[in-house]
């Protein structure tokens, strides 16, 4: 993402899916905001310290976190369209999934996004974006290859739906799902062969707002803890030996909440400080 100014029956349908890529074709901004500092896990998101603020804009998160070592990871998430403040091309709202490499300056991500600045529309779209040694690049590009007809980086996607992201290093390189499908793969060779496996996996909500405005919407505006708020579930990694399980924090909980927390899933959203 930008600053202007993310088991077995999880993961069979995309391993059968890599199995198909055992031939594919090799191919040849704004930075990431700051990592959500971790807390321990609770039946409730713990709270940090309020929006991280850097270079003229606000992050606030709902995330959930595991350090370990993997290949992949896979999740469903609702999409949905929160509103952000009419006409202002600064301000997104997301939810992806990211895996990290331990200095977390090496960066794979998926996920959907609302960003007028963008897309041109207030939609949620797909997008992918990847970080090389702490260098930015941009969404839908810089070396990403596209593979898919039809699942495509920077497409539409329908509010309300509900969909499978994953990430997985195939032979060095760094493929991206969407409903198992696969949309195309960051290659290798960005990272000169030296980021295979991921040690930071996060799955997360993401309001980006101008200092001092918090009023965006997270998920589909209502909070974490109200029924029918926007979820993420079905988290697990791929080649670990570790135990799936995610920590849940929120940077600022009076305003984005989770609820329902478990292992692989919880409820995540809010309005912010109300319509803008």
């Amino acid at each position: 993402m930008r600053i202007r100014q993310t088991v077995i029956g999880a993961t069979t349908t995309l391993a059968a899916t890599l199995g198909l890529l055992a031939t594919a074709p090799a191919a040849g901004a704004a930075p990431l905001a700051p990592a959500v500092p971790l807390l321990p896990h609770s039946a409730a998101a713990a709270a940090t310290t309020g929006p991280i603020c850097w270079f003229g804009a606000c992050y606030d998160y709902v995330n959930g976190r595991q350090v370990t070592d993997a290949s992949g990871a896979t999740m469903r998430m609702m999409v949905a369209a929160p509103a952000i403040k009419p006409g202002d091309t600064d301000s997104h709202s997301l939810q992806e999934l990211a895996l990290q490499s331990g200095d977390q300056k090496s960066t794979v991500e998926i996920g959907w996004t609302v960003d007028l600045g963008l897309n041109g529309d207030l939609r949620p779209h797909l997008f992918v974006y990847h970080w090389v040694d702490g260098a930015e690049s941009c969404y839908n590009g810089c070396g990403f290859v596209q593979v898919s007809h039809s699942a495509k980086a920077g497409m539409a996607l329908p509010a309300g739906s509900a969909a499978r992201f994953a990430i997985q290093n195939v032979g060095g390189d760094w493929w991206v799902f969407y409903d198992d499908q696969p949309v195309g793969y960051f290659p290798g060779s960005l990272w000169q062969g030296t980021y295979t496996r991921a040690q930071m996996i996060s799955a997360f909500g993401e309001v980006a707002h101008a200092s001092g405005s918090t009023c965006e919407q997270m998920g589909d505006g209502k909070a974490g803890t109200a029924h029918g708020s926007g979820w993420i579930d079905d988290f697990h990694l791929i080649g670990a030996t570790d135990r799936s399980h995610l920590t849940v924090t929120a940077t600022s909980p009076a305003l984005y909440d989770a609820g329902r927390v478990t292992p692989t899933s919880f409820h995540l959203g809010g309005p912010g400080t109300g319509p803008c």
